[in-house]
């Protein structure tokens, strides 16, 4: 027998302590085989229905006992055998310690933060979306097998970027509709899994609907009115929630505190029980944000007593309360004849099946099939190199006059300068945990070259000058200078929006002396969520280079630093327009109109409306290589069949109006080929966004161009590579009219790649046969 080696049994040991640790920490929510007067229920018996077992659950309920499950903080039922339960927990970009329903304890002490959402979106890779999501919700199940998070996650943020100084704007993924109900989808489905009606996690998705304003110039979140036409409506606010729900499948969405029109979110019946359960077919529960329906009472004074507030949200569909409103309320909302218990009970069977689709009521947690994750699945190294990956993918570089990447022979040391060049938890943003480490900026560039460092500013805000000389004298000294600046959460964050788009204080005067002084070329840095007003340092010829890496994560550093030196080619886009300052003037935040109107001088938001100069546009991003685009096939031509869900009476009507209603159209696979090559004409390799947009026929009142189809793809070197997009007629060839329905514009459609636009004419097949 051969010597054992003790030292090789420790991390064994360690393991299985751990193991035991996670195994003991975790009480059964409900169903507990130990428990004799409760595991013989038919709610827990998994080989039934999870609809009998839901009814049988809600059927053993007294009144009082249901009303506290209607809440965040749901009450424990001991006489069945159920645990107290807290809803609400937050995974917007790795599992966050917002919510109390997560908390980090010794052996939960971090758990990975990738990229703010901003940043990710920046990379239009769908497969990494996903991939984040996997990591996020592996992460998330083991903290809750320690007993330390719940299952369902109020994540993610899908509002569009509508505008520029929204301080939740970086939660999101952009300005685009189409990009961000992607997202969404994608995101949702790496924490969810994909095992049918079972749940991994359940994610949400928020905050429904026209929800873009915290607190600018006296108006907040709590009071505002947002006043959308229905075209609006439908054809940017909408689209992406609606994909959320019937491609993502999400398990929740969330309405939000603002009114639309007149109604609070959280007690329009046309909204919740219309629209998201109705038209879309949310397989789930509605949540409201957090104290909504206080809001409406007590702050929108939006019903007489608490408890007409309590029966118009839960008859207009909300199943959960963040907050304690339905709690207090309900029962004499029902004593008081408002609202009936079968009301209360529709609402428990939303809630309660998500539950038992989290396998919550399946008894012993460890026995499940994510119950082996626990504290050996947080912050591994593998997913501490796809946050890594992500930051990579996701920075921008809008400026290079020739010198990037640096050279660590040509620029042996380099100046870094600047309030964000050695921060922490600035690159992570908001609505995250405790990151599992963090490589800062100049530790980043440190592990290159040789560095020297000034913050010259104290902080983002710099109201001082008096670290200017230091910051002045390091870039004359150095062989290149690096200058890390921009936003934090003290000037952009949640209930607090921006009243301009400029760099705090006196940043520009120190970008701009610095790199005077600069002994080699100046590489600005910029984090921040919003866009900024950075006309000046776009035009300095003394500025060589300009990155925007959003708030890059825990190993943002390490990004910024492989980004500069070339160890990554640069592939990311703007999820956003960067607007001058004087288009503020023009667009109050709260004027929610898109369209352009030149009458009245309103020029419209983001790209698909907006007319107008721009600093940098939606979807500038340069690379250190060279892409050109070949539209190698498409059809000219390409027959609409009809049929759809109406008669061939409305249909010749709407033939004669030039378009066809969607719901007119046999939809189904009706796709557009294009088959387009993407050759790199430069020495390097290097991920390139193919952007695919589409301009419909005049006279349609529609976007001036909407994006129909992204892919990011890797060409090597003086290589191609030939990518098929396949564009949904009905979904991205559709414009949405004045009363809000979607149709099909008959003509010519303009379709653009890069410089090339390629024209395709739409027309009627009658017989109901694809010609194409």
């Amino acid at each position: 027998m051969g010597t054992i080696n003790i030292n090789n049994l420790i991390p064994l040991f360690l393991s299985l302590l751990l193991v035991i640790a996670v195994e003991s920490s975790r009480i059964p929510f409900a169903c507990n085989p130990r428990d004799s007067n409760t595991n013989n229920y038919p709610f827990c018996k998994t080989n039934l229905p999870i609809q009998y077992r839901v009814r049988d659950f809600i059927g053993r309920l007294t009144l009082h006992e249901k009303v506290g499950l209607l809440v965040n903080n749901a009450a424990a039922v001991p006489r069945l055998g159920i645990q107290g339960y807290e809803w609400w927990s937050e995974a917007l970009h790795g599992v966050s310690n917002v919510g109390p329903g997560t908390k980090f304890t010794p052996q939960f002490s971090a758990a990975t933060s990738f990229p703010q959402v901003i940043t990710t979106a920046a990379s239009f890779n769908q497969s990494l979306w996903e991939e984040i999501g996997k990591v996020v919700s592996d992460e998330a199940r083991a903290m809750y097998n320690g007993g330390n998070a719940g299952l369902t996650f109020w994540s993610p943020n899908v509002n569009v970027f509508r505008d520029p100084r929204w301080g939740r704007g970086q939660e999101t993924p952009g300005e685009d509709p189409v990009i961000a109900g992607k997202y969404a989808a994608r995101y949702v489905r790496g924490l969810q899994g994909n095992d049918g009606n079972k749940l991994k996690v359940a994610a949400c998705c928020k905050h429904y609907t026209a929800y873009d304003l915290d607190n600018w110039n006296g108006v907040d979140r709590f009071h505002f009115n947002a006043k959308v036409s229905k075209q609006d409506l439908a054809d940017t606010f909408d689209v992406p929630f609606r994909t959320c729900v019937t491609e993502g499948k999400v398990a929740s969405v969330m309405c939000s505190y603002n009114q639309v029109n007149g109604i609070p979110t959280c007690a329009d019946p046309n909204l919740l029980r219309g629209t998201i359960r109705g038209e879309w077919k949310l397989n789930g529960y509605i949540v409201s944000d957090c104290d909504s329906v206080g809001v409406f009472y007590d702050n929108q004074h939006y019903t007489a007593t608490p408890e007409d507030a309590a029966a118009d949200a839960i008859k207009a569909g909300l199943d959960l309360d963040c907050g304690p409103f339905l709690a207090v309320h309900t029962e004499s909302a029902i004593r008081g004849g408002k609202l009936s218990e079968s009301d209360v009970n529709n609402a428990l069977i939303n809630t309660v099946t998500v539950q038992m689709r989290l396998g919550m009521f399946d008894g012993e947690p460890r026995n499940q099939p994510f119950g082996h994750l626990g504290p050996h699945i947080v912050c591994r190294p593998d997913h501490d190199h796809l946050a890594l990956e992500a930051a990579r993918q996701g920075i921008v570089l809008l400026k290079n006059r020739g010198p990037l990447p640096l050279s660590t022979q040509g620029h042996r040391t380099i100046a870094v300068i600047g309030p964000n060049s050695d921060v922490t938890t600035t690159m992570i943003g908001n609505y995250a945990g405790i990151a599992c480490g963090y490589t800062t900026p100049v530790q980043g560039i440190a592990r290159y070259v040789k560095t020297i460092h000034e913050k010259g500013c104290a902080n983002v805000a710099c109201k001082g000058k008096e670290l200017f000389g230091a910051a002045e004298n390091a870039a004359r000294q150095a062989d290149a200078t690096v200058l890390v600046m921009g936003l934090d959460q003290s000037i952009e964050a949640e209930f607090l929006d921006r009243t301009d788009l400029f760099l705090p204080g006196h940043q520009q005067e120190l970008i701009s002396r610095v790199a005077m002084a600069s002994k080699g070329p100046t590489i600005l840095v910029l984090m921040s969520g919003g866009p900024l007003e950075i006309t000046f340092a776009k035009n300095d010829p003394h500025i060589s280079g300009i990155f925007w890496v959003g708030y890059p994560g825990q190993s943002g550093g390490t990004a910024i630093a492989d980004v500069i030196f070339g160890q990554t080619n640069p592939g990311g886009k703007l999820p956003m327009t960067w607007y001058p300052q004087e288009y503020l003037a023009k667009v109050p935040m709260t004027n929610m109109g898109l369209r352009a109107d030149p009458a009245r001088g309103y020029p419209g938001r983001t790209y698909r409306f907006y007319k107008g100069p721009v600093v940098y546009p939606f979807g500038h991003g340069l690379s250190y290589t060279s892409f050109v685009h070949t539209i190698s096939k498409s059809p000219a031509m390409f027959a609409v069949p009809l049929g759809g869900r109406h008669t061939t009476a409305s249909n010749t009507t709407t033939i004669l109006s030039n378009a066809v209603k969607v719901t007119h159209a046999k939809c189904d696979r009706l796709s557009v080929g294009l088959h387009v090559i993407v050759k790199n004409t430069g020495e390097r390799d290097g991920s390139h966004t193919l952007l695919v947009y589409s301009t419909p026929p005049a006279g349609h009142f529609a976007p001036e161009k909407q994006l129909v189809a992204f892919e990011r793809v890797h060409v090597p070197a003086n290589s191609e590579q030939r990518v098929r997009i396949g564009i949904h007629v009905c979904k991205y060839l559709s414009i949405v009219d004045k009363y809000g329905i979607r149709r099909i514009p008959m003509g010519e459609h303009h379709i653009h790649v890069g410089d090339i636009k390629h024209s395709i004419n739409l027309h009627v097949d009658a017989l109901g046969e694809i010609k194409s």
